[in-house]
């Protein structure tokens, strides 16, 4: 099966967390939370958006960027932020690569991204918008990048079911 990695840096709403832990479920990606956190994890908030998901989660917990940085050598990351010039839907992701998002107040460190600007990407939207929910941007990130890889191990079909009144 092919990995995905979602990586969290330093988030501050609990809900947004577990909406994202709940969409690494069922999308089988690994979810990466990089401390400081804004919240408790046994934030109630962050609970119940997970709902009954948090037994299928893959998850790893860092003390630092530069511990997750250091745990995680070798990795390809894109970094997503509103300030790059890339599109997310022209990157080529790679098995195994990491999507790395940051704090739903200022993004991901300045010193970061000029660092990596070849992997910074952007998900379109209009000038005078600011930015996407953070818990939306993963979702969209994720998806372009199971799409490239046609969906592996995800269901992609469902049936109907017939009723009495159908006929």
């Amino acid at each position: 099966m092919a990995t995905l990695n979602i990586v969290l840096v330093e988030p501050e709403i609990p809900a947004n967390t577990g909406n994202i832990a709940r969409t690494c479920a069922a999308t089988g990606a690994r979810l990466h939370l990089v401390k400081p956190f804004g919240f408790s994890l046994d934030d109630k908030h962050l609970k119940r958006a997970g709902l009954d998901y948090w037994h299928l989660l893959d998850i790893s917990y860092y003390d630092s960027i530069d511990d997750f940085f250091e745990k995680n050598k070798g990795g390809k990351f894109f970094y997503f932020t509103t300030k790059a010039l890339n599109r997310h839907t022209d990157a080529e992701y790679s098995d195994g690569c990491y999507l790395v998002f940051g704090k739903e107040t200022r993004g991901l460190p300045e010193s970061l991204l000029v660092k990596n600007r070849e992997r910074c990407v952007r998900i379109p939207m209009i000038e005078e918008a600011r930015s996407l929910n953070l818990s939306n941007s993963v979702a969209i990130a994720a998806y372009e990048v199971l799409r490239q890889w046609d969906y592996p191990e995800l269901l992609t079909h469902g049936e109907l079911h017939r009723h009495k009144w159908s006929d």
